[in-house]
């Protein structure tokens, strides 16, 4: 059996899920995913590719993860917030590979009873999966050799080797 088809691709707990993807990312389905009569509010955010970074021309971006970890600490981060906020559902998916200028690379939907607890819920995911989930950035530039980093926002990269 090929290696790949072995890999972890999604875990679900509750009212918790996260997954791992190379396919495009679909926002109705993630949308769909927390939906619940009891959440008067959904809050859905959708990462992009830009076209730059510190200046410079970006042509894409290539992610890696090591799935089974990186699932494990997706599902501790959306557990947590569930608890914290009240929420009745909260749904991560990153996307892996490559993705192209304009892209989704990470949907993160969470619903509650009111929309305060959701607007935070969102934001403390997105920031708890930058600074903590197993995932690594390749971005590459417009005549230039590509730069690993970590998937943290503004984080300095380090020049990739061919």
């Amino acid at each position: 059996m090929d290696p790949q088809e072995q890999e972890i691709w999604e875990l679900s707990e509750g009212d918790c899920y996260v997954a791992l993807t190379k396919d495009h990312l679909d926002a109705q389905a993630i949308i769909d995913r927390v939906r619940s009569p009891a959440a008067g509010a959904i809050v859905l955010f959708a990462g992009t590719t830009r076209d730059t970074f510190a200046g410079k021309p970006v042509k894409e971006l290539q992610y890696s993860a090591y799935n089974k970890l990186a699932l494990r600490t997706m599902l501790s981060i959306t557990k947590g917030l569930e608890s914290k906020h009240g929420l009745k559902g909260i749904a991560m998916i990153h996307r892996l590979g490559t993705v192209p200028i304009g892209e989704e690379s990470i949907l993160i939907a969470v619903s509650s009873p009111h929309r305060q607890a959701a607007w935070r819920a969102g934001e403390e995911a997105l920031e708890e999966c930058k600074a903590k989930v197993e995932v690594w950035k390749r971005e590459e530039f417009d005549g230039e050799d590509g730069v690993w980093r970590a998937n943290r926002d503004g984080a300095i990269g380090e020049k990739a080797s061919s």
